[in-house]
C-alpha cells in the first residue's frame, strides 16, 4: 500500500504548546488558576487596542485587508524602512512556515541552535530538509559553531535572539562577526520575538543588515510585549525580493480584520509598553531574589521569561504544580530535564508562584 506522507512528515514531532486554564480547570476542578507558561503579557493588551476593538466589531462581516494597508504604512515608519520591506502573518510562527514553504527543499540544510524555538526543526524537517543543531555554549547561541558549519548545502540560519526557552541574547559584536562569515546568497533569520523587552545596550541593531541589502529576514510580534497573542499577528522585515517570494505562499486574508486593528492602535500606546517593561524588571528581581534564598540556580534572561534549574526531574514538580492550580512550563521536552520556564507575571502572581514552588520542592524532597 502506497503510503500517505512522506517519512519526514510522519516522524515530525508535535508541538507542545502551553496548557490552557480551561484545561487545568476541567482537569483538576480547580479555580483561581494562574497561567505563567506561555510568555504572554501579564499586564493585557494595550487599553487603546481594546477600545479599537470594541469600535471595530460591528464591521467583522466584512473580508479584512489582504496587504494590511494602514497597519504596514505606520509599522514601517516606526521601523524607518519601506512598506514594500514589510510581511504580515497569523503570528510570527506562520511566518516561519511560509520561510520554509517558500525557500526550501528536500536537497538543502538549516542551521540552527539546540535548545531554541521548536518550529525552526519542526517547518524545516516539514519540507525535507535537514536540520543541523548546534549546542548552546553557556545557555547562548555559539554563533561561531554555528558558521563553522556553513556548507555548500546551507539555505537557512534560524537564530532566536533573544532566544526562547534560555533568555540568553547575542550580542551586536557577535552578530557582526558572524554576519561576516555568512554568504551573501543565504537567507539569516532572525527571530526577536522578545526583543522589546531587552533593555542591554550591546542588544543587536538588526535593522542595519536590512539597510545593507543583506537576505535578512527579522521576525517580530504581537504576541508578547504588546499583549495580543490571541489575535494572532506577527511580521517579518526583509528585502522586497524576499517579501515578493513569501508573499507567493501566504494565504489571502491570514491576518484578520480585529488584529490589524488592535495592532494599529497598540503600536501608538508607548505608556502600556513601558508599563510591561517595568512590571517585567520589578519582577525579575523579585523573582531573583526567592530563587536565590530558596538555592536554585537559573540563567539571568533578557525576555519576559525566566529558565530555572530545580535539580529534580521537572515534569514532576510541573504536574505537582497544575495541582497547586499554577502552569509554567516543563523543558524536558527540549532536552533539560531538570528545567521548567516560568513567564513573568503580576507581583501577586510572581508571589503565588515562589509559595507553590516551595510548597511542591519540600513535598518531594520529603518523599
Amino acid at each position: 500500500m502506497k503510503k500517505l506522507v512522506p517519512d519526514y512528515i510522519e516522524q515530525l514531532p508535535l508541538y507542545p504548546p502551553g496548557k490552557p486554564v480551561d484545561e487545568v480547570k476541567r482537569e483538576f476542578g480547580i479555580d483561581g488558576i494562574i497561567k505563567l507558561a506561555s510568555n504572554e503579557n501579564s499586564l493585557g493588551p494595550s487599553p487603546k487596542a481594546l477600545q479599537a476593538l470594541q469600535a471595530a466589531l460591528a464591521d467583522i462581516h466584512r473580508y479584512p485587508d489582504n496587504g494590511c494597508y494602514y497597519l504596514r504604512e505606520k509599522l514601517a515608519q516606526h521601523c524607518g524602512i519601506e512598506q514594500s520591506q514589510v510581511l504580515f502573518g497569523h503570528g510570527s510562527n506562520e511566518i516561519i512556515q511560509l520561510i520554509a514553504l517558500a525557500f526550501l527543499t528536500p536537497a538543502e540544510e538549516v542551521i540552527t541552535s539546540e535548545q531554541t524555538f521548536i518550529l525552526y526543526p519542526i517547518m524545516s524537517n516539514a519540507r525535507g530538509a535537514r536540520v543541523v543543531e548546534v549546542p548552546l555554549k553557556g545557555f547562548t547561541y555559539d554563533l561561531e559553531a554555528m558558521a563553522g558549519q556553513i556548507t555548500g548545502k546551507t539555505k537557512i540560519i534560524f537564530i532566536s535572539n533573544p532566544n526562547n526557552p534560555t533568555g540568553t541574547m547575542v550580542d551586536a559584536e557577535a552578530l557582526r562577526a558572524f554576519m561576516q562569515r555568512v554568504p551573501g546568497e543565504m537567507l539569516v533569520v532572525l527571530d526577536e520575538a522578545y526583543g522589546e523587552y531587552v533593555t542591554s545596550p550591546a542588544y543587536p541593531d538588526s535593522l542595519e543588515y536590512l539597510r545593507q541589502g543583506r537576505n535578512i529576514i527579522i521576525l517580530r510580534t504581537f504576541s508578547k510585549i504588546y499583549g495580543l497573542a490571541g489575535l494572532r499577528i506577527g511580521y517579518a522585515l526583509c528585502p522586497v525580493q524576499l517579501v515578493n517570494y513569501l508573499e507567493r505562499v501566504r494565504v489571502p486574508f491570514n491576518v484578520n480584520y480585529l488584529a490589524q486593528v488592535a495592532a494599529l492602535a497598540a503600536l501608538d500606546d508607548r505608556e502600556h509598553i513601558e508599563r510591561s517593561r517595568d512590571n517585567n524588571q520589578a519582577g525579575l528581581a523579585c523573582i531573583y531574589a526567592e530563587l536565590k534564598r530558596m538555592g536554585l540556580a537559573y540563567i539571568p534572561t533578557h525576555t519576559n521569561f525566566l529558565l530555572v534549574n530545580l535539580g529534580t526531574k521537572a515534569e514532576d514538580v510541573y504536574q505537582k504544580l497544575l495541582r497547586e492550580g499554577v502552569i509554567i512550563r516543563s523543558m524536558a521536552s527540549y532536552g533539560l530535564d531538570n528545567y521548567v520556564r516560568v513567564t513573568i507575571g503580576l507581583p501577586e502572581e510572581n508571589e503565588r508562584f515562589i509559595r507553590s514552588l516551595k510548597k511542591v520542592l519540600q513535598t518531594i524532597n520529603k518523599a
